[in-house]
């Protein structure tokens, strides 16, 4: 038996190419790199995270944009510091702000299926990464509210009101730079494995 047969096993269990495992990785290392720079406001600082799951549902589409988004959650929860503020642990998955950490699971799926439905038309793009950005907003928002015990009201005024701007500006930059990094990669014939 030669060694390619050796080592197809495994990788046919996942479904996924080694070249796929390999950018999914490349993928979540960025997450861990960037994740952490933050920005202390309150409660929940601005972070890049949102902005390189963008960039990434660009890069991978949403089936492998959101298992890299996943791994980078698995490893903060197992205590890497690789959440805002160079924090990790399951603490910070179960506080007041984790459920924005969980949201982001569900902004991937939803902006990644707009992304890769309506390749090149920016609008839908956009409005994908709203709509994602909107529900990840509510999830984390009604676990603020649980978990902070304070009134929807607060919750909003510390953690959704301060971010709709930064956040409008990192689905803009996204749907610009995200097109043109999956365009020049694609030319490249490096996408096309995915």
């Amino acid at each position: 038996m030669n060694q390619k047969n050796n080592a197809s096993p495994g990788i046919a269990k996942t479904g996924l190419s080694i070249y796929q495992i390999a950018v999914t990785a490349l993928m979540t290392a960025l997450m861990c790199i960037l994740g952490p720079l933050s920005i202390p406001i309150g409660p929940v600082p601005i972070s890049l995270t949102n902005f390189v799951i963008y960039i990434t549902l660009y890069l991978l589409g949403t089936k492998l944009g959101t298992i890299s988004y996943c791994i980078y959650l698995l490893l903060g929860t197992a205590g890497l510091p690789v959440f805002s503020a160079y924090s990790g642990g399951l603490a910070k998955l179960t506080g007041p702000t984790g459920g924005y950490l969980i949201g982001f699971i569900f902004m991937a799926i939803i902006s990644g299926i707009f992304i890769q439905t309506y390749h090149g038309k920016t609008l839908f793009a956009i409005l994908g990464m709203t709509i994602g950005t909107l529900v990840a907003y509510l999830f984390g928002t009604i676990w603020f509210v649980f978990e902070a015990n304070c009134t929807i009201w607060y919750a909003l005024t510390v953690c959704v009101f301060p971010f709709l701007i930064g956040d409008a500006i990192k689905i803009l930059l996204s749907s610009k730079i995200g097109i043109q990094l999956h365009n020049a990669l694609n030319k490249a014939n490096l996408l096309e494995k995915l």
